[in-house]
């Protein structure tokens, strides 16, 4: 058996993160409704709603690259009212090409006065030029009704992605593990719950076993 191709430092999700819109596996909807955005951009804000590691974030950065659009990356926890005011800040600048694209993850777990004052600069009286803004959350509880009426809602389920995360580790393990026995990739994902990062944090675990 010849030794597996698959060496650290980077992990299988960084690895193979897809890069493009069209290559995410399954959310077909959020495919098709963001590839017509990226084809004719506007300033505006959105709001990525799903179950953890479906797809959310990474999408928001293959919307970014696909506008070459000057990246603000606010992560989880440390959306405060301090961090909003610099990233607006920065966003009030001609960006480098064409837009500023705000990512804040897991808005909502933000804290009440960030999320208040987004409210400010989300109205069009306020609104940085040439912005557009990215939310993601698992649920929209903790989030304020106004807050939600000023952001496009996009469903990111992990519905129908069995079968092409399936393939995707299949794909990864020929690519990877050369002719090494292969796992139950099924039975992968049915633990996993769909979550596409977890089936691939598996896979890594299965490759280092070989």
């Amino acid at each position: 058996m010849s030794t597996p191709s698959f060496a650290f430092p980077q992990s299988l999700a960084d690895k193979y993160r897809p890069r493009r819109i069209a290559d995410f596996a399954g959310l077909e909807k959020p495919k098709k409704i963001l590839s017509k955005f990226a084809a004719n951009p506007y300033p505006s804000g959105w709001l990525f709603v799903g179950p953890p590691g479906v797809g959310k974030t990474t999408m928001a950065l293959a919307l970014a690259e696909t506008l070459s659009a000057e990246l603000h990356h606010i992560p989880s926890q440390q959306c405060n009212v301090s961090a909003v005011e610099d990233v607006i800040r920065q966003c009030w600048y001609i960006p480098r090409n064409g837009f500023h694209l705000v990512l804040v993850d897991e808005a909502d777990r933000m804290s009440n006065a960030a999320q208040l004052h987004f409210l400010s600069k989300l109205d069009a009286t306020a609104y940085p030029p040439q912005t557009i803004f990215v939310f993601t959350c698992n649920a929209i509880e903790g989030l304020e009704p106004r807050f939600l009426s000023r952001t496009r809602q996009i469903e990111f389920s992990s519905y129908g992605l069995a079968s092409e995360t399936i393939a995707l580790l299949q794909t990864i393990w020929q690519r990877e593990a050369n002719d090494a026995p292969t796992p139950a990739f099924a039975q992968i994902v049915k633990l996993s719950r769909n979550n596409v990062r977890d089936a691939l944090m598996s896979l890594e675990t299965e490759l280092l076993a070989v």
